[in-house]
């Protein structure tokens, strides 16, 4: 996106009331990286899924031409032409298992904190019910609780190798090292970027936070861009 053809007064509404911190959810912090890396400044807010036609965060609102439009999908905002499909239709569910399965009352007292006690129960079990429809006909569910924890080890295996090479050039600078061993980020990089931090900081996903933990390079990666581009954002601990 070029600087005229940027929209002014961009908010992203991410879905949680805190600021000044990474969110839970990758795909805000895709979208968040994807607008930081090509300078794009922006507001957040938190929002409601139930205020937009897709029924999803993060979605934005921006002026164009003195009119308030809304867009809805993060895959839509940033405008990703490679969309990793091992990240966001493998893995995802693999760590949704986690949080909504494994660890379902941690994952409802953050996502639904802002409800009466009695609400939160009521639409946990809604959300747990189609969480675990929705695995079982993703074929998620239908695998053992091993098999789905020795999946996603997997997978983070695997990106810890394919970033490995690019971090070994970028050893001894202090600057991001992108994906691909590029000079400048691709659009792959906020993917991977939203689901390293997302698995960083949720606390409803114990294994893979200690899963990313094992894996400087991973870790590496996320903090130099952090550093660079989410200075005014908390460190995960």
């Amino acid at each position: 996106m070029s600087t005229m053809d940027t929209p002014s007064n961009i908010t992203i509404f991410r879905g949680f009331p805190e600021k000044g911190c990474y969110t839970w959810s990758p795909f805000v912090t895709k979208l968040e990286a994807r607008l930081r890396f090509g300078g794009i400044s922006y507001n957040v807010e938190s929002g409601s899924p139930m205020k937009v036609p897709r029924g999803k965060v993060p979605y934005i609102t921006f002026d164009d031409d003195g009119q308030l439009q809304s867009l809805a999908d993060s895959d839509l905002i940033a405008q990703d032409l490679s969309i990793k499909a091992l990240l966001e239709n493998r893995l995802y569910f693999l760590q949704g298992y986690e949080r909504w399965i494994e660890n379902y009352y941690t994952m409802r007292a953050k996502i639904l904190g802002g409800m009466s006690w009695p609400l939160q129960v009521v639409v946990g079990n809604i959300i747990y019910n189609i969480n675990v429809r929705t695995m079982q006909g993703q074929g998620t569910g239908t695998f053992f609780p091993e098999e789905i924890a020795a999946f996603r080890a997997e997978i983070w295996e695997s990106l810890n190798a394919i970033l490995s090479a690019s971090y070994t050039q970028h050893r001894d600078s202090e600057g991001p090292f992108w994906r691909w061993g590029e000079d400048a980020p691709t659009e792959t990089d906020g993917v991977v970027f939203g689901f390293i931090i997302s698995g960083l900081i949720c606390s409803a996903g114990p294994t893979t936070k200690q899963i990313l933990d094992g894996y400087p390079t991973l870790v590496a990666y996320a903090r130099r861009i952090h550093d660079k581009y989410f200075p005014d954002y908390k460190v995960w601990e």
